[in-house]
């Protein structure tokens, strides 16, 4: 399927014509790995443990892209339970051993990738995951033969997760690069309104038969092998209008 745009008057500069595009920064879960259902049945699992019946598709549709202290208080509130204190430390490091073994790509993902860094953008990752997982889930899929370490930022760790823009501004500092001329790529709606608020535009990778967020800095794709094309389009077409 062929990448829809929203209008994008107003939109930041990394995607206007006369603009700049000059940074990608990718999540992490739903975006380079599939390991976002693993963790949500897991935290589904914990719900229904404390008395919460809780499906693990309606688990995966209300967790995915959450912090895991507001999990760990969504639980609490649902079940009328006291979870432990360390509980979201418990989860988080229950997540890491899953992932060591059973992370796998998002479809498509290495190609993306070589294909992006051959446009010759840095590139950066910001996740709400932490830096143990993520370490667990890029070297369980090979990716970490193409990540650099110190360009990966945990939202978890810096205690700034998403929906909060912190994370993706703070990539953005770490490279010396204006927000506005970032370019995100995000599957959840926590991650786009991050984005939104970072000033940065954004890539919305989601089955463009299902409902998104609406703004004039995101762009939408129904698969990964559409992403870099973008990114060549608005590179040439600020290429020809310099």
């Amino acid at each position: 399927m062929t990448a829809v745009q929203n209008n994008t008057h107003q939109a930041p500069s990394s995607i206007q014509p006369d603009g700049h595009l000059e940074m990608v920064i990718f999540d992490c879960d739903g975006v380079l790995v599939d390991g976002e259902r693993l963790s949500t049945n897991l935290m589904a699992q914990e719900a229904r443990k404390y008395g919460w019946n809780i499906s693990d598709d309606e688990a995966h549709a209300l967790f995915t892209g959450g912090e895991l202290a507001k999990i760990r208080d969504r639980i609490a509130q649902e079940s009328g339970k006291t979870l432990p204190d360390d509980w979201d430390m418990m989860l988080q490091n229950r997540i890491v051993r899953m992932m060591k073994t059973d992370a796998e790509t998002v479809d498509g993902a290495e190609d993306m990738l070589a294909a992006v860094l051959s446009l010759g953008l840095p590139i950066r990752i910001g996740s709400n995951s932490s830096l143990a997982e993520m370490d667990a889930k890029f070297a369980a899929t090979g990716l970490d033969s193409m990540l650099e370490r110190d360009r990966i930022h945990s939202g978890r760790d810096l205690d700034m997760p998403k929906p909060r823009p912190d994370i993706y501004l703070h990539a953005a500092a770490e490279e010396g690069v204006e927000p506005g001329n970032c370019i995100v790529l995000e599957d959840s709606d926590a991650g786009v309104e991050a984005a939104r608020r970072a000033g940065m535009a954004c890539v919305l990778l989601r089955d463009l038969s299902k409902p998104g967020p609406e703004w004039p800095g995101l762009l939408r794709i129904g698969h990964l092998s559409e992403f870099q094309p973008l990114l060549s389009r608005i590179l040439e077409s600020q290429k020809v209008a310099a």
